[in-house]
């Protein structure tokens, strides 16, 4: 599995050659070639709003899962009506500006409104738009700036709306199995942001392999960490952020309390703040009593045991 940024034929191909195996996701232009598929039955849920079905490929070498779901739909038909708001409302201040005289230049208006639909690609496959100079009135040049929207498009962003393709090239699996495959991908590209995000781990460019390996386990045992208290919050009714868990925890502090003794010699204890209440509550919903002391008691040279600075 990996990300459809760098699937290409190539890639592909390369990984056949060499008896790889591979979950991909696909480009959404690809998604044309099953548009009967779209339409027809075979569905099945997946999970609660995932509906998938298998396709076979025209040469047989690959199966195709399509998968639709149901909250991607509802989000890319927002997005897509935001979208063509924008460039009608862009395409009247442009019509405007011609109908009244000030943009006169047939090129210009053509730049305009290549840059109104280059701003919001996503919906400007919804328009046909034609400027035409009208006839000089009195003079003056005028153009016209018309438009209309293609129903063929909003027929397909209707259909294609919340789908996507995924292909493979493994055999005896179900749509399902392929599918939960392929999310696996969606759970490492979340590692990553932990890492990058929430770890603020960065990479480092290590000149020795040892290095390199340290720094990957590091990265790795603090990943575990994050996922182990995650789940113990989730187990504890406290969600899933750890983030604020650690933050409230930060302000726990470790203090360094030296006390007099009759034998004229020191001991140095190293005890921990008490929590305040919204943490303490936290930590008792987790099972935690942090510790009062850290470390051993030390003791310390008698006071009067500095050396003689005289001369």
């Amino acid at each position: 599995m990996f990300d459809r940024g760098v699937v290409s034929e190539k890639n592909l191909a390369y990984l056949r050659e060499h008896d790889g195996l591979y979950v991909v996701g696909t480009p959404r232009s690809q998604l044309r070639r099953f548009e009967q598929e779209l339409l027809g039955q075979g569905w099945s849920e997946v999970v609660p709003g995932v509906e998938v079905k298998l396709v076979a490929s025209p040469d047989g070498v690959e199966t195709f899962v399509l998968a639709k779901s149901a909250d991607r739909a509802a989000k890319e038909q927002a997005m897509h009506e935001r979208f063509v708001k924008r460039i009608e409302e862009g395409l009247e201040k442009i019509a405007a500006s011609a109908s009244s005289g000030r943009l006169k230049d047939a090129e210009q208006a053509g730049r305009r409104i290549g840059r109104l639909l280059g701003a919001n690609s996503r919906g400007a496959g919804c328009f046909d738009v034609a400027v035409t100079k009208l006839e000089p009135a009195q003079g003056k040049v005028k153009l016209e700036v018309t438009w209309t929207k293609r129903d063929e498009w909003r027929e397909w962003s209707r259909l294609s709306d919340g789908c996507y393709l995924l292909r493979s090239n493994l055999t005896g699996y179900s749509a399902a199995e392929l599918w939960k495959m392929y999310m696996q991908l969606m759970d490492a590209e979340a590692a990553f942001r932990t890492h990058k995000s929430e770890l603020v781990l960065r990479p480092i460019y290590h000149q020795k392999e040892q290095r390199v390996d340290a720094h990957i386990l590091v990265c790795f045992l603090a990943y575990v960490l994050w996922k182990t208290l995650e789940r113990w919050m989730v187990g504890s009714g406290l969600g899933a952020g750890p983030r604020p868990l650690l933050d409230a925890i930060g302000r726990l502090k470790s203090l360094d309390v030296i006390l007099a003794t009759d034998s004229g010699r020191q001991v140095q204890l190293r005890c921990v703040s008490r929590p305040e209440e919204d943490l303490a509550v936290l930590l008792y919903r987790l099972g935690i009593a942090p510790p009062s002391r850290l470390l051993p008691p030390r003791w310390l040279p008698p006071v009067n045991s500095q050396p003689d600075q005289s001369v």
